[in-house]
């Protein structure tokens, strides 16, 4: 199963270093029921890119919360057995849960498939968005500069480039 981790470029540097993803628990983002249901979706790809940014929108959170780190959005995507990702029944539809798994314990870095980051082109745009998404999430008119950094896409890297990102 193809999870999506989300993390910033400081979190990036951390994983390189300890080799792993973690410590568990872990939130990540897949192609869950709930997403499948509210995406409305049976193609596959479409679905893992609405898991990707769902995992990008929580790589903005964690911006949100650490003014010091630099503003791009990083998401790893990595491959866990099946039934290692579970997601909360519970939340079914809940949009703010939309797609979202935990990994009970770390995961090698080895097993990452890709590193997902944002363009030093968007960092004005992320930055914006890392001061709204708080206002944005009680209601405020913010949603639309949240959106702004959504405008752009993540670049994919191989994980061999890691070390060039951080």
């Amino acid at each position: 199963m193809r999870v999506y981790v989300p993390l910033t470029l400081s979190g990036l540097a951390e994983a390189a270093k300890a080799g792993e993803l973690g410590p568990g628990p872990l939130t990540a983002y897949a192609v869950t029921p709930g997403l499948r249901e509210w995406y409305l979706s049976d193609d596959i790809e479409e679905l893992e890119y609405a898991a990707l940014n769902r995992a990008a929108l929580a790589s903005l959170r964690q911006l949100a919360l650490d003014p010091a780190a630099a503003r791009r959005r990083v998401v790893v995507a990595v491959d866990v057995p099946d039934g290692e990702a579970q997601a909360d029944p519970d939340l079914g539809l809940d949009p703010s849960s939309l797609g979202e798994v935990r990994l009970a314990r770390p995961v090698p870095l080895a097993k990452a498939a890709a590193v997902h980051v944002d363009s030093e082109e968007a960092e004005a745009d992320v930055r914006a968005a890392a001061d709204a998404v708080g206002a944005a999430d009680v209601g405020d008119d913010a949603q639309f500069t949240v959106d702004g950094a959504e405008d752009h896409e993540l670049l994919w890297y191989a994980t061999q480039e890691i070390p060039n990102l951080i």
